[in-house]
């Protein structure tokens, strides 16, 4: 193992040393010295695409590393994401005799365990291949993984961590970080995806939690011929999703089918917790009656609670148009740096909700926000939890298949509509009605109880019982500050027993309490007039008059 991870070292090298000498050469033009270069945006994207063929020639391994790399705006520049979402999972099928010893040595004897076994793979991945069987009566699809696949995959996994230095030495700091924990969650990924069991428990789970919808197919498992190489499921056929003229031809209103789609996901995000992770047009077929059916369940994640209910949180600012509401939403997930100029990405918000309104101002595109919003992510330092960042792709992606079966899709209307069937909306507006309540409750509480303690303290002050001492070097920034926090107090204090004489009181009162508070505004304003601040000398209380006394 360890001298193929040394052969494969030396090939990644071959293939990614252009491009390091390219990006070193960016930070210092001459390599070990001079001014940095500026890489347009043109440049980046044909980088991009370089990395990208490298990538494919270095075989199943670092595909999947490409796919990972898609998801990840706050790791690449959005050239990069862009190019790399192109990424097919698609190679050439390993022999039927190399599959065969996978087969046999997980299940037995091919002729003994199926009464029909068609040898051409149905369709070929990185890591492994379907095949088509009958049993009992019954079309089965049958997963395989590829031969000699864990090999070849522990070898790259080690030349990754052994490059980890080197491409740390072409990044900043903060996409440093990120490269670390990308390549934690790499190594995560790629093993679960090569352990077919776990993916035969994820296909049995989301299939319970959608098996009341009747507009909607997961095949089903049998476990008894599933094992962490082996996968058979129960055969469905369908048309490709992206067939238009196909499903045109089945009378299939493809609207309609948009919408389930769209409401499917939703409730695997924001209600079941457990969702398809991978919902590209080869995953998703459609019946002749409309159904929609689901295939390969090896990318897929988990959403926990917090996470869930911050999801909910962002539609809901989406839909108001809230733009302050959205970038607390992604802060709060951990999306964007609290560091983050507000007003920038509040800009940025707003232009990309009205660049995805159309010509209906309704209706805008959930796709181009988070393109907006990841084009902006890249440039401050955060990192996007992994299966936020599926989310982000499975929003992506789903949004761009309802697109191309209704070019008029408005996802907000769709997701309001499920937040809305949901109890979600008013469970939101009960929400926010009981927060003002309690509010109201606050201030009525509190408009009892500072009369009292506002005239105790202006008692205590008559008698010259209250006195604040503070020493410094120099007396007028004290002087000035003082002056102003005095009179912003005696302000507040004025304004609030203008609303309480107001609200209690004669109008007469109410009025001496303005008027007061009028004068104070006066005399506050005055003291940000004076350029040199506040030139009297320090006064003091009637109390500390008399403890000076007292001492001498």
């Amino acid at each position: 193992m360890t001298l193929r991870a040394y052969r494969r070292f030396f090939v990644v090298a071959y293939q990614f040393l252009p491009l390091l000498l390219a990006y070193a050469r960016d930070r210092n033009r001459y390599l070990l010295f001079g001014p940095s270069r500026t890489v347009s945006t043109e440049t980046r994207r044909e980088r991009a695409e370089s990395l990208l063929d490298s990538l494919v020639r270095l075989g199943p391994t670092f595909v999947k590393l490409g796919q990972l790399l898609s998801t990840r705006p706050d790791v690449l520049p959005p050239e990069y994401i862009e190019v790399f979402e192109s990424l097919q999972d698609d190679v050439p099928p390993a022999p039927w005799e190399e599959s065969r010893t996978v087969l046999e040595a997980e299940l037995g004897p091919v002729e003994e365990v199926f009464d029909e076994f068609d040898t051409d793979p149905i369709s070929g991945a990185s890591l492994g291949q379907v095949y088509v069987g009958e049993l009992d009566g019954q079309r089965v699809a049958v997963k395989v993984r590829r031969p000699n696949i864990e090999d070849l995959v522990e070898a790259d996994l080690r030349v990754i961590r052994w490059s980890l230095p080197v491409l740390m030495r072409f990044v900043s700091e903060t996409r440093s970080f990120s490269l670390e924990t990308l390549a934690d969650e790499f190594e995560k990924t790629i093993r679960e995806e090569m352990d077919y069991e776990r993916e035969r428990r994820m296909l049995e789970e989301i299939g319970e939690n959608l098996g009341d919808n009747p507009n909607v197919r997961v095949p089903v498992a049998l476990s008894e011929l599933s094992t962490r190489r082996v996968l058979t499921m129960e055969y469905v056929k369908g048309t490709k999703i992206s067939e238009l003229d196909d499903l045109d031809d089945l009378g299939v209103d493809r609207t309609q089918l948009a919408k389930t789609l769209q409401r499917v996901y939703l409730q695997m995000i924001i209600d079941d917790g457990v969702f398809h992770a991978d919902p590209h047009p080869g995953n998703l077929a459609v019946q002749d009656d409309g159904t929609i059916v689901f295939y390969d369940f090896g990318m897929s994640g988990r959403v926990d609670p917090f996470i869930q209910e911050k999801i909910v949180d962002f539609y809901l600012a989406v839909a108001r148009q809230d733009t302050d509401a959205i970038l607390d939403t992604l802060i709060e997930m951990g999306t964007l740096s609290p560091e983050a100029d507000r007003e920038v990405m509040s800009n940025v918000m707003e232009l990309a909700i009205a660049d995805a309104r159309g010509e209906d101002i309704e209706q805008y595109r959930v796709q181009q926000i988070i393109e907006q919003v990841e084009d902006t992510i890249y440039d401050f330092p955060l990192r996007l939890p992994p299966n936020l960042a599926l989310v982000l792709r499975v929003a992506t992606v789903v949004e761009g298949v309802c697109v191309t079966l209704d070019p008029d899709f408005d996802f907000i209307a769709v997701a309001t509509d499920y937040l809305r069937d949901e109890g979600v909306l008013e469970e939101s507006a009960r929400g926010y009605l009981e927060g003002r309540g309690e509010e109201l409750q606050h201030l009525g509480e509190s408009l009892v109880r500072v009369p009292p303690k506002l005239e105790s303290t202006l008692d205590r002050v008559d008698r010259g019982d209250v006195s604040v001492g503070v020493e410094l070097e120099n007396d007028q920034p004290l002087e000035k500050l003082a002056k102003r926090l005095v009179l912003g107090m005696l302000l507040s204090a004025g304004l609030l027993a203008t609303t309480v004489l107001y609200a209690f009181a004669t109008l007469e009162a109410t009025a001496v309490a303005a008027a007061g508070s009028t004068l104070l505004i006066g005399l506050l304003w005055r003291s940000f007039r004076k350029r040199r601040g506040i030139r009297a000398k320090p006064q003091f209380t009637r109390q500390a008059m008399r403890e000076r006394q007292d001492e001498d």
